[in-house]
């Protein structure tokens, strides 16, 4: 019975990485890219959007499980004694997992409250310094949380690689 729960929290932790992964590299390289072609007015307008819309259940359950489900399937592979050799890929995609969490709240999240907080300015010039003070630093930051997430979900895929081939 151990083995089932080994294998369903795994394949759960890396369908929620990449999920998660496929989030950042969609920002990455389709909707970031579209916003920057915009108008200062219509991308404050719409990143503040965006900040708000990502703010439910469907997008925390992700954001936070991701990390939780490798962690119980972690727990399921070393109660085991090692996983196959699944266990050290598990490891290694939480702890990648763990740093795409911490930009996220040590960056990200930062910059997205600064630029809620500035509201729409009415000025122009002013609209143009809030957009300045959030895009590139936000888009650089998603980039690198992009590549990370993506390095854990690889990390994760090749421990399931690992699980299937040991039983």
């Amino acid at each position: 019975m151990l083995g089932t729960w080994q294998g369903i929290s795994l394949m759960a932790a890396v369908l929620a990485t990449g999920l998660s992964a496929g989030l950042y590299y969609g920002f990455a390289c389709a909707v970031m890219p579209g916003l920057r072609r915009a108008g200062d007015r219509t991308f404050v307008e719409a990143m503040q959007r965006i900040n708000t819309a990502i703010l439910n259940g469907w997008f925390l359950l992700l954001f936070l499980g991701s990390l939780l489900l490798t962690l119980i399937s972690g727990g399921l592979h070393l109660a085991e004694g090692g996983g196959h050799g699944a266990l050290p890929w598990i490891g290694a995609g939480a702890v990648l997992y763990a740093g795409v969490l911490g930009l996220t709240f040590r960056v990200n999240v930062p910059l997205n409250d600064a630029l809620d907080a500035a509201g729409l300015p009415a000025d122009e010039a002013a609209l143009a310094a809030v957009r300045e003070r959030f895009e590139d630093a936000w888009v650089r930051w998603n980039t690198v949380r992009a590549v990370v997430n993506t390095a854990a979900f690889a990390c994760l895929a090749w421990a399931l690689v690992r699980y299937g081939h040991a039983g």
